[in-house]
C-alpha cells in the first residue's frame, strides 16, 4: 500500500510539472519559419555569419552570406546544427510527381543529408555545386 501511494504521488507530481512546462511554453520544437529565426540560427552556428539570402521550410534552412559562403542548418533535438559547405558538398533536386525539393549532402557523414522544401531548389543546388568549382581553380 505504501508503494502504491508513493507511485501515485510521483505520477501526480510528474503530471503537474509537465502541465506547468506546457503552460509556460517551455521545450517544444524550434522552427526555422522566419527570416529572423534563420538569421538567429545562422549566428548560433557561426558567430558573425550574416545571411543575405535564405531559403527555409520550418525544419531546415539554407543561407548565403555576402562572401558567397553557403550554410545549411537543420534541427538537432531542440537546437540547431549547421555547416558552412565546402568543396565536398553536393546538392541536387529531389523529384516527386508534382513536387520537388532541395537535397543537400554536406559531405560530412555525421551531419547527413538535408532535404528542404523551398521554392527554386534548382538555383540553390547550382550555387552549392559551384562551391566546388571555385575551390578547384
Amino acid at each position: 500500500m505504501d508503494l502504491l501511494l508513493q507511485t501515485a504521488g510521483s505520477l501526480v507530481a510528474i503530471l503537474a510539472l509537465a502541465g506547468l512546462a506546457w503552460w509556460m511554453k517551455l521545450g517544444g520544437e524550434p522552427k526555422l519559419d522566419s527570416e529572423a529565426a534563420v538569421r538567429r540560427a545562422a549566428g548560433e552556428v557561426e558567430d558573425g555569419f550574416d545571411p543575405v539570402a535564405a531559403g527555409f521550410d520550418g525544419k531546415a534552412a539554407i543561407v548565403r552570406d555576402a562572401q558567397g559562403r553557403i550554410m545549411v542548418i537543420k534541427r538537432h533535438g531542440n537546437r540547431f546544427a549547421g555547416r558552412v559547405l565546402g568543396p565536398q558538398a553536393k546538392a541536387g533536386v529531389w523529384q516527386d510527381p508534382g513536387h520537388s525539393a532541395l537535397k543537400v549532402d554536406s559531405g560530412e557523414r555525421r551531419f547527413g543529408t538535408v532535404f528542404l522544401d523551398i521554392p527554386a531548389p534548382e538555383t540553390w543546388a547550382d550555387a552549392i555545386n559551384r562551391v566546388n568549382e571555385r575551390r578547384d581553380a
